[in-house]
Protein backbone atom coordinates (compact mmCIF):
# COMPACT_ATOMS: atom_id res chain seq x y z
CA UNK A 1 0.00 0.00 0.00
CA UNK A 2 2.96 2.29 0.60
CA UNK A 3 4.14 2.11 -3.01
CA UNK A 4 0.94 3.52 -4.59
CA UNK A 5 0.92 6.33 -2.03
CA UNK A 6 4.50 7.20 -2.90
CA UNK A 7 3.69 7.18 -6.61
CA UNK A 8 0.73 9.52 -6.05
CA UNK A 9 2.92 11.80 -3.95
CA UNK A 10 5.60 11.91 -6.66
CA UNK A 11 2.99 12.67 -9.38
CA UNK A 12 1.52 15.44 -7.22
CA UNK A 13 4.93 16.98 -6.66
CA UNK A 14 5.70 16.85 -10.41
CA UNK A 15 2.39 18.56 -11.25
CA UNK A 16 3.02 21.19 -8.61
CA UNK A 17 6.46 21.81 -10.06
CA UNK A 18 5.02 22.18 -13.58
CA UNK A 19 2.39 24.65 -12.41
CA UNK A 20 5.03 26.61 -10.53
CA UNK A 21 7.27 26.65 -13.60
CA UNK A 22 4.41 27.87 -15.79
CA UNK A 23 3.60 30.60 -13.30
CA UNK A 24 7.27 31.63 -13.17
CA UNK A 25 7.69 31.91 -16.96
CA UNK A 26 6.62 35.60 -17.08
CA UNK A 27 9.46 36.43 -14.64
CA UNK A 28 12.08 35.33 -17.17
CA UNK A 29 10.49 36.43 -20.48
CA UNK A 30 10.03 40.08 -21.44
CA UNK A 31 7.16 40.47 -23.90
CA UNK A 32 7.22 44.26 -24.20
CA UNK A 33 9.99 43.80 -26.77
CA UNK A 34 7.34 42.29 -29.07
CA UNK A 35 5.08 45.37 -28.95
CA UNK A 36 6.53 47.11 -32.02
CA UNK A 37 6.28 43.94 -34.10
CA UNK A 38 2.68 43.29 -33.01
CA UNK A 39 1.67 46.93 -33.63
CA UNK A 40 3.25 46.84 -37.09
CA UNK A 41 1.60 43.53 -38.00
CA UNK A 42 -1.83 44.77 -36.90
CA UNK A 43 -1.40 48.10 -38.71
CA UNK A 44 -0.49 46.34 -41.95
CA UNK A 45 -3.43 43.99 -41.52
CA UNK A 46 -6.17 46.64 -41.08
CA UNK A 47 -4.45 49.61 -42.79
CA UNK A 48 -4.80 51.77 -39.67
CA UNK A 49 -2.31 52.91 -36.99
CA UNK A 50 -2.32 50.67 -33.90
CA UNK A 51 -0.79 51.39 -30.49
CA UNK A 52 -0.50 49.08 -27.49
CA UNK A 53 0.10 50.17 -23.91
CA UNK A 54 1.34 46.99 -22.23
CA UNK A 55 1.72 43.23 -22.82
CA UNK A 56 2.22 40.65 -20.11
CA UNK A 57 2.19 36.86 -19.74
CA UNK A 58 0.55 34.92 -16.94
CA UNK A 59 0.77 31.25 -16.12
CA UNK A 60 -2.18 30.93 -13.75
CA UNK A 61 -4.75 29.50 -13.74
CA UNK A 62 -3.69 28.52 -17.27
CA UNK A 63 -1.14 30.26 -19.51
CA UNK A 64 -2.54 33.39 -21.21
CA UNK A 65 -1.54 36.77 -22.61
CA UNK A 66 -2.94 40.12 -21.43
CA UNK A 67 -2.77 43.15 -23.73
CA UNK A 68 -3.74 46.51 -22.25
CA UNK A 69 -4.40 49.97 -23.70
CA UNK A 70 -5.15 49.22 -27.39
CA UNK A 71 -5.98 52.16 -29.68
CA UNK A 72 -6.83 51.84 -33.38
CA UNK A 73 -7.18 54.70 -35.87
CA UNK A 74 -5.73 58.19 -36.13
CA UNK A 75 -8.69 59.62 -34.20
CA UNK A 76 -8.95 56.67 -31.76
CA UNK A 77 -11.86 55.10 -33.65
CA UNK A 78 -11.54 51.98 -31.48
CA UNK A 79 -10.21 51.79 -27.93
CA UNK A 80 -9.94 48.70 -25.73
CA UNK A 81 -9.01 48.68 -22.06
CA UNK A 82 -7.82 45.06 -21.90
CA UNK A 83 -7.72 41.90 -24.03
CA UNK A 84 -7.01 38.50 -22.50
CA UNK A 85 -6.00 35.75 -24.97
CA UNK A 86 -5.90 32.11 -23.87
CA UNK A 87 -4.37 29.73 -26.46
CA UNK A 88 -4.56 25.96 -26.75
CA UNK A 89 -0.93 25.19 -25.97
CA UNK A 90 -0.48 22.25 -28.34
CA UNK A 91 -1.72 24.35 -31.29
CA UNK A 92 1.24 26.72 -30.87
CA UNK A 93 3.38 24.11 -32.61
CA UNK A 94 1.06 23.79 -35.65
CA UNK A 95 0.47 26.02 -38.70
CA UNK A 96 -2.94 27.14 -37.44
CA UNK A 97 -2.90 28.59 -33.94
CA UNK A 98 -6.08 27.99 -31.90
CA UNK A 99 -7.25 30.47 -29.30
CA UNK A 100 -9.50 28.91 -26.68
CA UNK A 101 -10.95 32.30 -25.75
CA UNK A 102 -10.54 36.02 -26.35
CA UNK A 103 -11.88 38.25 -23.56
CA UNK A 104 -12.32 41.96 -24.29
CA UNK A 105 -12.95 44.47 -21.50
CA UNK A 106 -13.99 48.14 -21.80
CA UNK A 107 -14.40 48.56 -25.57
CA UNK A 108 -15.28 51.95 -27.07
CA UNK A 109 -16.22 52.07 -30.76
CA UNK A 110 -17.02 55.38 -32.52
CA UNK A 111 -19.19 56.00 -35.58
CA UNK A 112 -16.08 56.17 -37.79
CA UNK A 113 -14.84 52.90 -36.33
CA UNK A 114 -18.20 51.26 -36.93
CA UNK A 115 -18.10 52.33 -40.59
CA UNK A 116 -14.60 50.85 -40.95
CA UNK A 117 -15.27 47.69 -38.96
CA UNK A 118 -16.26 45.48 -41.94
CA UNK A 119 -12.83 46.22 -43.47
CA UNK A 120 -11.00 45.54 -40.21
CA UNK A 121 -12.82 42.24 -39.69
CA UNK A 122 -12.21 40.97 -43.23
CA UNK A 123 -10.77 37.48 -43.83
CA UNK A 124 -7.18 37.07 -42.69
CA UNK A 125 -6.51 34.20 -45.10
CA UNK A 126 -6.85 34.01 -48.87
CA UNK A 127 -9.55 31.74 -50.35
CA UNK A 128 -8.49 28.10 -50.17
CA UNK A 129 -5.85 28.74 -47.52
CA UNK A 130 -6.12 27.68 -43.90
CA UNK A 131 -6.66 30.54 -41.46
CA UNK A 132 -3.49 31.26 -39.44
CA UNK A 133 -5.57 31.70 -36.27
CA UNK A 134 -8.82 30.10 -35.13
CA UNK A 135 -10.87 31.49 -32.27
CA UNK A 136 -13.26 29.30 -30.27
CA UNK A 137 -15.10 31.99 -28.32
CA UNK A 138 -15.14 35.74 -27.76
CA UNK A 139 -16.31 37.44 -24.58
CA UNK A 140 -17.06 41.17 -24.60
CA UNK A 141 -17.73 43.09 -21.38
CA UNK A 142 -18.66 46.74 -20.82
CA UNK A 143 -18.79 47.82 -24.46
CA UNK A 144 -20.10 51.15 -25.79
CA UNK A 145 -20.79 52.16 -29.39
CA UNK A 146 -20.77 55.96 -29.76
CA UNK A 147 -22.89 56.87 -32.78
CA UNK A 148 -23.17 60.43 -34.09
CA UNK A 149 -26.76 60.66 -32.83
CA UNK A 150 -26.59 58.57 -29.63
CA UNK A 151 -24.68 56.00 -27.59
CA UNK A 152 -25.51 52.29 -27.48
CA UNK A 153 -24.50 50.53 -24.30
CA UNK A 154 -22.84 49.67 -22.08
CA UNK A 155 -23.51 46.05 -23.03
CA UNK A 156 -21.96 42.58 -22.81
CA UNK A 157 -21.72 40.07 -25.66
CA UNK A 158 -20.80 36.42 -26.03
CA UNK A 159 -19.73 34.92 -29.38
CA UNK A 160 -19.24 31.21 -30.05
CA UNK A 161 -17.49 30.41 -33.35
CA UNK A 162 -17.57 27.24 -35.45
CA UNK A 163 -14.62 25.36 -36.97
CA UNK A 164 -14.60 27.69 -39.96
CA UNK A 165 -14.33 30.77 -37.78
CA UNK A 166 -17.90 31.92 -38.44
CA UNK A 167 -20.16 32.93 -35.52
CA UNK A 168 -22.26 29.96 -34.38
CA UNK A 169 -24.13 31.96 -31.75
CA UNK A 170 -24.05 35.56 -30.56
CA UNK A 171 -25.82 36.81 -27.44
CA UNK A 172 -26.03 40.45 -26.39
CA UNK A 173 -27.26 41.85 -23.08
CA UNK A 174 -27.49 45.44 -21.94
CA UNK A 175 -25.80 45.90 -18.59
CA UNK A 176 -29.01 47.27 -17.08
CA UNK A 177 -30.77 44.05 -18.17
CA UNK A 178 -33.45 45.90 -20.17
CA UNK A 179 -32.57 44.43 -23.58
CA UNK A 180 -31.45 40.94 -24.62
CA UNK A 181 -30.76 39.62 -28.13
CA UNK A 182 -29.74 36.27 -29.60
CA UNK A 183 -28.30 35.74 -33.10
CA UNK A 184 -27.95 32.25 -34.60
CA UNK A 185 -27.11 31.02 -38.13
CA UNK A 186 -30.02 30.17 -40.41
CA UNK A 187 -28.44 27.59 -42.70
CA UNK A 188 -31.50 27.28 -44.95
CA UNK A 189 -31.45 31.00 -45.82
CA UNK A 190 -27.70 31.55 -45.57
CA UNK A 191 -28.34 34.29 -43.01
CA UNK A 192 -28.70 34.83 -39.27
CA UNK A 193 -31.89 34.55 -37.24
CA UNK A 194 -32.40 37.40 -34.78
CA UNK A 195 -34.59 37.40 -31.70
CA UNK A 196 -34.67 40.24 -29.19
CA UNK A 197 -36.76 41.18 -26.17
CA UNK A 198 -36.85 44.27 -24.01
CA UNK A 199 -38.64 45.68 -20.98
CA UNK A 200 -38.74 49.33 -19.84
CA UNK A 201 -36.26 50.08 -22.63
CA UNK A 202 -35.63 53.51 -24.21
CA UNK A 203 -34.85 53.66 -27.92
CA UNK A 204 -31.30 55.03 -28.49
CA UNK A 205 -32.15 56.58 -31.88
CA UNK A 206 -35.04 58.82 -32.92
CA UNK A 207 -37.60 60.07 -30.37
CA UNK A 208 -36.72 58.77 -26.88
CA UNK A 209 -39.72 56.45 -26.66
CA UNK A 210 -39.86 54.00 -23.76
CA UNK A 211 -41.12 50.49 -24.55
CA UNK A 212 -42.88 48.68 -21.72
CA UNK A 213 -42.37 45.45 -23.69
CA UNK A 214 -40.76 44.74 -27.06
CA UNK A 215 -40.38 41.51 -29.03
CA UNK A 216 -38.52 41.33 -32.37
CA UNK A 217 -38.02 38.37 -34.72
CA UNK A 218 -36.16 38.58 -38.00
CA UNK A 219 -33.38 37.48 -40.35
CA UNK A 220 -30.19 39.40 -41.18
CA UNK A 221 -27.37 39.12 -43.71
CA UNK A 222 -24.21 41.18 -44.09
CA UNK A 223 -26.18 43.54 -46.37
CA UNK A 224 -29.65 43.84 -44.85
CA UNK A 225 -32.11 42.75 -42.18
CA UNK A 226 -35.81 41.91 -42.30
CA UNK A 227 -37.84 41.95 -39.10
CA UNK A 228 -41.03 40.07 -39.90
CA UNK A 229 -42.46 40.36 -36.39
CA UNK A 230 -42.25 43.49 -34.26
CA UNK A 231 -44.60 43.57 -31.26
CA UNK A 232 -44.54 46.38 -28.72
CA UNK A 233 -46.48 47.65 -25.72
CA UNK A 234 -46.00 51.33 -24.94
CA UNK A 235 -47.91 54.25 -23.45
CA UNK A 236 -51.02 52.22 -22.79
CA UNK A 237 -51.30 50.93 -26.37
CA UNK A 238 -49.79 48.41 -28.77
CA UNK A 239 -47.85 48.48 -32.05
CA UNK A 240 -47.53 45.45 -34.31
CA UNK A 241 -45.91 45.24 -37.73
CA UNK A 242 -42.79 44.61 -39.75
CA UNK A 243 -39.73 46.54 -40.91
CA UNK A 244 -36.60 46.09 -43.01
CA UNK A 245 -33.15 47.70 -43.17
CA UNK A 246 -30.44 47.72 -45.84
CA UNK A 247 -26.98 49.29 -45.62
CA UNK A 248 -24.93 48.13 -48.61
CA UNK A 249 -25.30 51.50 -50.38
CA UNK A 250 -26.20 54.07 -47.77
CA UNK A 251 -29.11 53.30 -45.44
CA UNK A 252 -32.63 52.27 -46.43
CA UNK A 253 -35.56 51.57 -44.13
CA UNK A 254 -39.21 50.73 -44.71
CA UNK A 255 -42.06 49.17 -42.78
CA UNK A 256 -45.70 49.06 -41.82
CA UNK A 257 -47.38 49.06 -38.40
CA UNK A 258 -50.80 48.81 -36.82
CA UNK A 259 -51.04 51.14 -33.79
CA UNK A 260 -53.91 50.72 -31.33
CA UNK A 261 -55.01 52.77 -28.30
CA UNK A 262 -51.75 54.70 -27.93
CA UNK A 263 -52.13 57.51 -25.36
CA UNK A 264 -50.70 60.68 -26.92
CA UNK A 265 -50.28 62.74 -23.76
CA UNK A 266 -46.69 61.62 -23.16
CA UNK A 267 -45.81 60.64 -26.73
CA UNK A 268 -46.46 63.94 -28.56
CA UNK A 269 -43.93 65.99 -26.50
CA UNK A 270 -41.24 63.41 -27.33
CA UNK A 271 -41.93 63.61 -31.07
CA UNK A 272 -42.58 67.38 -31.12
CA UNK A 273 -41.16 69.17 -28.05
CA UNK A 274 -43.40 71.95 -26.79
CA UNK A 275 -46.58 70.43 -28.27
CA UNK A 276 -49.39 69.21 -26.04
CA UNK A 277 -52.16 66.82 -27.04
CA UNK A 278 -53.99 63.93 -25.43
CA UNK A 279 -56.29 61.14 -26.59
CA UNK A 280 -56.16 57.51 -27.69
CA UNK A 281 -54.62 57.03 -31.16
CA UNK A 282 -55.39 54.34 -33.73
CA UNK A 283 -53.34 54.43 -36.95
CA UNK A 284 -51.82 52.25 -39.68
CA UNK A 285 -48.58 54.00 -40.73
CA UNK A 286 -46.49 52.89 -43.71
CA UNK A 287 -43.03 54.45 -43.94
CA UNK A 288 -39.83 54.45 -45.98
CA UNK A 289 -36.56 56.39 -46.17
CA UNK A 290 -33.23 56.26 -48.02
CA UNK A 291 -30.16 58.30 -47.03
CA UNK A 292 -26.35 58.17 -47.20
CA UNK A 293 -26.20 57.35 -43.47
CA UNK A 294 -28.47 56.56 -40.53
CA UNK A 295 -28.25 60.08 -39.08
CA UNK A 296 -30.09 61.53 -42.10
CA UNK A 297 -32.95 59.01 -42.27
CA UNK A 298 -35.35 61.15 -40.21
CA UNK A 299 -34.79 64.12 -42.53
CA UNK A 300 -36.01 62.17 -45.59
CA UNK A 301 -38.61 59.95 -43.93
CA UNK A 302 -41.90 59.52 -45.78
CA UNK A 303 -44.85 58.30 -43.71
CA UNK A 304 -48.52 58.00 -44.64
CA UNK A 305 -51.45 56.89 -42.50
CA UNK A 306 -55.11 57.35 -41.70
CA UNK A 307 -55.61 58.16 -38.03
CA UNK A 308 -58.31 58.39 -35.42
CA UNK A 309 -57.98 59.93 -31.94
CA UNK A 310 -60.73 59.60 -29.35
CA UNK A 311 -61.51 61.50 -26.13
CA UNK A 312 -58.68 63.99 -26.32
CA UNK A 313 -57.67 67.62 -25.97
CA UNK A 314 -55.84 69.98 -28.37
CA UNK A 315 -53.86 72.40 -26.21
CA UNK A 316 -53.01 75.92 -27.35
CA UNK A 317 -56.17 76.64 -29.41
CA UNK A 318 -59.89 76.97 -28.70
CA UNK A 319 -61.71 76.43 -32.00
CA UNK A 320 -65.16 77.02 -30.55
CA UNK A 321 -64.15 80.32 -28.98
CA UNK A 322 -62.46 81.47 -32.19
CA UNK A 323 -65.60 80.60 -34.17
CA UNK A 324 -67.94 82.52 -31.84
CA UNK A 325 -65.78 85.56 -31.02
CA UNK A 326 -65.56 87.26 -34.40
CA UNK A 327 -62.45 89.32 -34.86
CA UNK A 328 -60.72 87.97 -31.74
CA UNK A 329 -59.54 84.44 -32.41
CA UNK A 330 -55.93 84.29 -31.24
CA UNK A 331 -53.98 81.75 -29.27
CA UNK A 332 -54.43 79.88 -26.02
CA UNK A 333 -57.19 77.75 -24.66
CA UNK A 334 -58.12 74.15 -25.34
CA UNK A 335 -60.27 72.20 -27.75
CA UNK A 336 -61.87 69.13 -26.20
CA UNK A 337 -63.07 66.54 -28.68
CA UNK A 338 -64.79 63.18 -28.75
CA UNK A 339 -63.13 62.24 -32.04
CA UNK A 340 -60.41 63.67 -34.27
CA UNK A 341 -59.87 61.78 -37.52
CA UNK A 342 -58.04 62.41 -40.77
CA UNK A 343 -55.11 61.49 -42.99
CA UNK A 344 -51.44 62.32 -42.40
CA UNK A 345 -48.62 62.56 -44.93
CA UNK A 346 -45.11 63.22 -43.62
CA UNK A 347 -42.50 63.87 -46.31
CA UNK A 348 -39.05 65.42 -45.70
CA UNK A 349 -40.16 66.85 -42.31
CA UNK A 350 -43.27 68.47 -43.81
CA UNK A 351 -46.60 67.34 -42.31
CA UNK A 352 -49.88 67.49 -44.23
CA UNK A 353 -53.08 66.77 -42.28
CA UNK A 354 -56.03 66.39 -44.65
CA UNK A 355 -59.62 65.13 -44.41
CA UNK A 356 -59.70 66.45 -40.84
CA UNK A 357 -62.91 65.92 -38.90
CA UNK A 358 -63.44 67.04 -35.31
CA UNK A 359 -66.58 66.34 -33.31
CA UNK A 360 -67.41 67.26 -29.73
CA UNK A 361 -70.81 68.14 -28.36
CA UNK A 362 -71.90 71.41 -30.00
CA UNK A 363 -68.70 71.65 -32.10
CA UNK A 364 -68.04 70.04 -35.47
CA UNK A 365 -65.13 71.00 -37.73
CA UNK A 366 -63.35 69.87 -40.88
CA UNK A 367 -60.42 71.13 -42.92
CA UNK A 368 -56.71 70.70 -43.66
CA UNK A 369 -53.55 71.90 -41.91
CA UNK A 370 -49.88 71.79 -42.86
CA UNK A 371 -46.73 71.98 -40.72
CA UNK A 372 -43.50 73.16 -42.37
CA UNK A 373 -40.05 71.79 -41.44
CA UNK A 374 -39.52 74.87 -39.22
CA UNK A 375 -42.79 74.08 -37.37
CA UNK A 376 -44.92 76.86 -38.94
CA UNK A 377 -48.65 76.20 -39.32
CA UNK A 378 -50.85 76.96 -42.31
CA UNK A 379 -54.34 75.80 -43.20
CA UNK A 380 -58.07 76.34 -42.83
CA UNK A 381 -60.71 74.83 -40.57
CA UNK A 382 -64.45 75.11 -41.11
CA UNK A 383 -66.13 75.14 -37.70
CA UNK A 384 -69.84 74.56 -37.11
CA UNK A 385 -71.43 75.49 -33.80
CA UNK A 386 -74.82 74.06 -32.85
CA UNK A 387 -76.60 76.11 -30.20
CA UNK A 388 -80.32 75.76 -29.36
CA UNK A 389 -80.99 73.94 -32.62
CA UNK A 390 -79.28 76.66 -34.70
CA UNK A 391 -76.14 75.85 -36.71
CA UNK A 392 -73.60 78.51 -37.67
CA UNK A 393 -70.54 77.85 -39.81
CA UNK A 394 -67.32 79.86 -39.56
CA UNK A 395 -64.14 79.52 -41.65
CA UNK A 396 -60.95 79.85 -39.60
CA UNK A 397 -57.39 80.40 -40.78
CA UNK A 398 -54.76 78.41 -38.89
CA UNK A 399 -51.38 80.16 -38.51
CA UNK A 400 -48.54 80.53 -36.00
CA UNK A 401 -46.29 77.68 -34.94
CA UNK A 402 -46.72 74.26 -33.39
CA UNK A 403 -45.72 75.67 -30.00
CA UNK A 404 -47.91 78.77 -30.40
CA UNK A 405 -50.82 78.08 -32.79
CA UNK A 406 -53.34 80.76 -33.80
CA UNK A 407 -56.84 80.52 -35.27
CA UNK A 408 -58.66 83.54 -36.75
CA UNK A 409 -61.83 83.92 -38.84
CA UNK A 410 -61.04 84.45 -42.53
CA UNK A 411 -61.31 87.89 -44.13
CA UNK A 412 -64.60 87.09 -45.86
CA UNK A 413 -66.09 85.76 -42.64
CA UNK A 414 -65.16 88.92 -40.73
CA UNK A 415 -66.53 91.20 -43.47
CA UNK A 416 -69.84 89.35 -43.65
CA UNK A 417 -70.15 89.30 -39.87
CA UNK A 418 -69.62 93.07 -39.72
CA UNK A 419 -72.28 93.73 -42.36
CA UNK A 420 -74.75 91.36 -40.70
CA UNK A 421 -74.23 93.02 -37.33
CA UNK A 422 -74.84 96.48 -38.81
CA UNK A 423 -78.08 95.44 -40.54
CA UNK A 424 -79.48 93.12 -37.87
CA UNK A 425 -77.66 93.70 -34.56
CA UNK A 426 -77.27 90.50 -32.61
CA UNK A 427 -78.93 87.95 -34.89
CA UNK A 428 -77.36 89.19 -38.10
CA UNK A 429 -73.75 88.38 -37.14
CA UNK A 430 -73.91 84.64 -37.91
CA UNK A 431 -75.97 85.16 -41.06
CA UNK A 432 -73.52 87.77 -42.32
CA UNK A 433 -70.57 85.48 -41.56
CA UNK A 434 -72.12 82.71 -43.63
CA UNK A 435 -72.80 85.15 -46.47
CA UNK A 436 -69.21 86.37 -46.24
CA UNK A 437 -67.90 82.79 -46.61
CA UNK A 438 -70.06 82.28 -49.69
CA UNK A 439 -68.83 85.52 -51.27
CA UNK A 440 -65.22 84.65 -50.38
CA UNK A 441 -65.68 81.23 -51.93
CA UNK A 442 -67.07 82.66 -55.14
CA UNK A 443 -64.34 85.28 -55.45
CA UNK A 444 -61.70 82.72 -54.71
CA UNK A 445 -62.79 80.34 -57.47
CA UNK A 446 -61.01 80.36 -60.82
CA UNK A 447 -63.10 80.84 -63.98
CA UNK A 448 -64.17 77.53 -65.48
CA UNK A 449 -62.46 76.64 -68.71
Amino acid sequence: MKAPKRILLIVGLVLLALVGAAAAIPLFISVDDYKPRIEQAMSERIKEPVTIGKIRLSGLPIPHVVIEGITIGKSADLKVGKVTVTPELLSLFSATKVLRSVEIDSLLLTQKGLDKFPLWAGPAAKPGEAAPVKVRSVRLDDAIVKLDAADIGPFDARVRLDEGGAPAEVSLTMRDGKLKALITPDQAKGAYAISASAKAWKAPLGPPLIFDELEIRGVATLKDATFSQVMAKLYGGTANGSASLAWQKGMQVKGRFDISQLELKNVVPLVSPGTKMSGRLNAKPAFSASAPDAAQLLNVLRLETPFDVKNGVLHGIDIQKAATSFGKGGTGGETHFDQLAGHLLLDHRTYKFTQLNISSGTLAADGAVGISPNKELSGKVNAKINVAGTSAGVALNVTGTVQSPSVMPTGGTLAGAAIGTAILPGIGTGVGAKAGQMIEGLLGKKPAK
